[in-house]
């Protein structure tokens, strides 16, 4: 992560992660996509996630980091007809017990969670962030390029999950596996930063799609680069622990490139996570209109893709590979 400037700032709690994958499928839209799979080339099951994602696994896992980034030689000037998505409530009640002891806090989203995953290069575990966005299947996860695949010269990553408002180890929602991720083949094969968007299909949970049991934030592209938003995401880097879910609020700019950047001094492990439009603490809800990508040397700012035709591509896209 890296940064520039915007508005004010606030603080509150959240988090992001990866999988392994062989092939890719490459799309004329410039998206790819790779079946999930687990450390050792098996297609992945929620069972498989479950029984990987152990809580000393989790505990240990350590913050991603976006790879050296390339800025394309792309207009500064956002192009493209507004557009806009609504956001979903969640249909199917979690039982009692599984939420008890944890209830929501301040600027906290259910929608919002902790990725984790595995870099095949490395064999390391990781944590991102990401949330739900809304779509007709209910099983979309947002976050960061660079938390599905590696960039230039990397792979796409392994044992990919979930974790819905993950706080201090507990999983009030569950642990959710990846059966596709997807991202822009821009980022594969150049870590263009510009580009450092990916979408994960998810397995059911217990007959349940992910954006039925947590609700689906909403999703815009050319709203242009002056923006207000909440930024939410799990920062695992000194001095945050990565154990809850934090927020930054204000008016975003262009940073550089086709970037969006804020003022918020959240941490790796937070790539990823939401900048949401017109978000309501009551529900947990907004529009993501960019997710976290890098920081520059300012630590107290932090850059974003800005979200043009490029990710309603990679939504249409990821949306039709969902079973």
């Amino acid at each position: 992560m890296r940064a520039k400037r915007t508005v004010s700032l606030a603080f509150g709690f959240v988090l992001a992660a990866s999988v392994l994958v062989p092939t890719a499928q490459a799309a004329p839209s410039g998206s790819s996509s790779s079946l999930a799979r687990t450390s050792d080339n098996k297609i992945q099951s929620a069972a498989a996630a479950e029984a990987y994602w152990t809580p000393e696994r989790m505990a240990a896992a350590i913050p991603a980091q976006a790879p050296a980034t390339v800025q394309a030689a792309s207009p500064r000037q956002p192009s493209g007809r507004a557009g806009s998505i609504e956001g979903v409530a969640p249909s199917v009640k979690v039982k009692t017990e599984q939420a008890q002891g944890i209830g929501t806090m301040l600027n906290e989203a259910q929608t919002v969670g902790k990725v984790f995953f595995t870099n095949p290069a490395n064999g390391l575990n990781y944590v991102c962030s990401g949330a739900t966005v809304s779509s007709t299947k209910r099983k979309l996860v947002q976050t960061a390029g660079h938390c599905v695949h590696g960039g230039a010269g990397g792979q796409w990553m392994s044992n990919w999950v979930f974790v819905p408002r993950y706080r201090n180890g507990a999983r009030p929602f569950g642990t959710w596996s990846a059966y596709t991720l997807t991202t822009r083949t821009a980022w594969i094969n150049s870590s263009n930063s510009d580009e450092d968007m990916g979408i994960v299909v998810m397995n059911t949970l217990g007959g349940s799609s992910i954006a039925n049991v947590v609700g689906g934030n909403g999703l815009r592209w050319n709203w242009g680069y002056s923006v207000y938003v909440t930024i939410l995401g799990y920062p695992a880097g000194a001095p945050f622990t990565g154990e809850l879910q934090y927020f930054c609020q204000g008016t975003t700019w262009n940073g550089h490139g086709q970037q969006v950047r804020a003022w918020c001094n959240m941490t790796g492990g937070s790539s990823g996570g939401p900048w949401l439009q017109e978000y309501n603490d009551q529900n947990g809800l907004g529009y993501i209109n960019s997710v976290v990508s890098h920081r520059h040397a300012d630590a107290s700012q932090m850059d974003g893709p800005y979200f043009d035709n490029d990710i309603k591509s990679l939504y249409d896209f990821a949306e039709s590979l969902s079973p």
